[in-house]
């Protein structure tokens, strides 16, 4: 049986994102409205800037704080872009979906919600801060070897 380690504090899984943004005190709205996060807590610098945020979705925990070049933190704003998606289960991807695209975000590319081969209703949108977000309801528990099948018949097509 494994067990928690006891080192992770309380309201935390293993691996929590935390991520840069320019606009940290907009985007702790944008995630609110967007995917329901309520925020935990705040830590401010002398000119009100966010040194430090914990918002949570779900069950899970992500940090966040103003981009501070001082820190090397930087924001995919400033990168121009960021090849990380954060993915987030929801139980009504198109609703979620829908909502962040009203709150400002931009669908990723051509990644609308739609079923995918790999069993969730999916689709990928860009926040106003550049964070790459997969948006997602699962629908059916798909095997490795299974996937791999309908992958391989999704690009049939384009032999």
């Amino acid at each position: 049986m494994e067990m928690k380690n006891s080192s992770t504090p309380k309201g935390f899984n293993t691996l929590t994102p935390y991520i840069n943004v320019k606009g940290a005190l907009e985007a702790i709205e944008f995630y609110k409205r967007a995917f329901g996060a309520t925020e935990v807590g705040r830590i401010s610098m002398p000119d009100g800037s966010i040194a430090h945020a914990e918002l949570q979705i779900g069950d899970s925990r992500i940090m966040l704080a103003e981009e501070n070049a001082q820190w090397g933190n930087v924001s995919p704003q400033t990168l121009g872009g960021s090849p990380v998606a954060l993915c987030i289960y929801v139980e009504n991807v198109d609703a979620v979906f829908a909502k962040a695209l009203e709150e400002g975000a931009t669908i990723t590319g051509d990644m609308e919600v739609k079923d995918q081969f790999y069993g969730d209703r999916a689709g990928s949108l860009t926040d106003p801060f550049g964070h790459k977000w997969s948006i997602m309801t699962h629908l059916e528990d798909v095997s490795f070897e299974e996937m791999q099948k309908r992958m391989d018949q999704m690009f049939s097509v384009y032999k």
